[in-house]
């Protein structure tokens, strides 16, 4: 297959599991866990630590994200599906990537029955890194999501978790089976609501959200609209349409749902078979899966995650690295903790927010960086005016990188920000500027120097009164020559033994 010629896999001594196909080739890494849930509550959670061992990798905190997540319904095969994601992007330069017909399908947890397995919303721990025929290095990320609508849940928790995956992936698949039907749409219209009245605030450039691919599983009707893209692109023709015979809402709804998404994609999958459906210890192997839907699957997956067909994560039309998604899962988690369903507009809010914090984190990194270079680490000391100097022409530099990335909210919104960042860099500075004194070797010597030379003048004055006779007033400065040499040694011992440190600073 000519897309696996451009991708580009990275090798990680991740955690071993059990191997793809017979043929060797195995899985890089783990489902993690990244948004928890507390059922009885029905609250969700964001797990910081495991998102940044995903996103904060070396590989990938600085590299822009393409982020491809599947949600919809409970027990409708969403894990299942993300294995063969997983199969592909592990697969070497082979057109077999799909493996032999012996191995069980293995990655997301799985498996068949009727209920829920997957909590919360999970990404798989490695980032595949691919090339785009342009040149480009991207990180390529799957989630997977709590499915909808199933006993354990209220209608607030199947919204938070299908926003959330929305909010934060470049593709969402909306897993749906046997039909595109009226309540879909609904529940689309319900889950993507945030993106109809941040249009109407004509706070963001373009579309909230970007590709939306309506994936059709169980398709019955080939004989109408035929399975793949071709006939999906045809249901969701006939479904999205609008005429006047419609009634206003449902005019409405389709309104907007093609007013959210940059893109809507649909793909018809045919069954893939009774056995996978009925046997409880079906495994995913292939010999157990119809050809129809194996044949479909080849034709899928490439669509999702060629590279030619990859999408890389846009906000406000600036592209996304795995750094700046940190920053707007916690955003995003923010809206979500309060007992209410947020309101689109918060969660507006709570985008422009992200954004504006990103851009911080970057500004903030760039003067980091180049102060670094002239008094960190081994560099030798710095004149102070020079420093300062330098403080002065980094910020500036700071600054107008901030100015310069698109962020939402308007001026006055990013005004805070802009202020914040002034007083990290003020705070950065004067670490900056501790550790440049640390180097100034004579500023260090100062007060060993003073108590020398009062000890030095002491021992010559007490010298000069013991020839005149004066052996009283001698005494005297002979005490505080003594006294003087005492302090000496006392600093010497706190400054190099690290003993007693709190009186060191307070006597600096």
């Amino acid at each position: 297959m000519s897309d696996l010629k451009h991708r580009k896999h990275k090798e990680s001594s991740g955690i071993p599991s059990s191997p793809v196909s017979a043929k060797g080739v195995r899985l890089k890494g783990e489902p993690v866990q990244v948004i928890t849930v507390d059922t009885d509550n029905h609250s969700f959670h964001l797990d910081e630590k495991a998102l940044e061992r995903v996103l904060l990798k070396n590989h990938v905190q600085n590299k822009q994200v393409v982020v491809v997540s599947v949600a919809g319904a409970f027990r409708k095969g969403k894990s299942f599906l993300l294995d063969f994601f997983l199969r592909y992007l592990n697969a070497p330069a082979s057109t077999d990537w799909l493996g032999d017909d012996e191995s069980p399908l293995e990655g997301f947890t799985w498996r068949g029955g009727s209920e829920r397995d997957t909590t919360g919303i999970l990404l798989w721990s490695e980032a595949f890194e691919c090339q785009l025929p342009d040149g480009t290095e991207v990180s390529v990320l799957l989630m997977d999501t709590q499915g909808a609508f199933d006993s354990e849940s209220t209608v607030k928790d199947c919204a938070t978790v299908f926003a959330l995956s929305t909010m934060i992936s470049s593709v969402q698949v909306y897993n749906i089976t046997s039909n595109i039907q009226e309540d879909d749409l609904q529940h689309l219209q319900l889950f993507t609501e945030y993106g109809r009245l941040a249009l109407d605030e004509q706070s963001i450039k373009g579309k909230p959200f970007q590709s939306l691919m309506f994936l059709v599983r169980d398709w019955m009707y080939p004989y109408e609209h035929e399975y793949g893209d071709d006939g999906g692109k045809n249901l969701l023709e006939k479904r999205l349409q609008i005429s006047k015979k419609q009634h206003q809402e449902l005019q409405s709804l389709r309104q907007h749902i093609r007013s959210c998404f940059d893109k809507i994609s649909g793909y018809l999958m045919p069954h893939p078979g009774l056995n996978v459906a009925t046997n409880p210890i079906f495994d995913g192997r292939l010999k157990d899966i119809e050809p129809f839907f194996k044949e479909q699957l080849r034709v899928l997956v490439p669509l999702l995650l060629a590279p030619e067909n990859l999408v890389i994560k846009e906000i406000n039309g600036s592209k996304v690295t795995g750094r700046e998604l940190v920053e707007y899962f916690k955003a995003y988690i923010k809206i979500y903790e309060g007992d209410e369903l947020p309101q689109p507009k918060s969660m507006l809010l709570a985008t422009a927010e992200a954004n504006n914090l990103a851009a911080v984190a970057i500004a903030k990194a760039l003067y980091s960086e180049e102060m670094d270079k002239i008094c960190g680490g081994d560099e030798p000391y710095l004149r102070p005016e020079k420093l300062e100097s330098a403080h002065e022409n980094f910020k500036l530099l700071a600054l107008t990188r901030f100015n310069s990335v698109k962020k939402m909210g308007g001026e006055d919104f990013s005004k805070t920000y802009a202020d914040k960042l002034e007083a990290d860099i003020i705070e950065e500075y004067e670490k900056f500027v501790k550790h440049n004194n640390s180097k100034n070797i004579f500023a260090a010597a100062q007060t060993p120097a003073v108590l020398f030379t009062v000890s030095f003048i002491c021992y010559i004055i007490s010298g000069l009164l013991g020839f005149v006779y004066l052996d009283t007033i001698a005494s005297l400065v002979n005490m505080i020559m003594g006294l003087a040499l005492l302090l000496l040694c006392i600093w010497s011992y706190v400054r190099y033994s690290g003993n007693y440190r709190e009186v060191g600073k307070k006597n600096r």
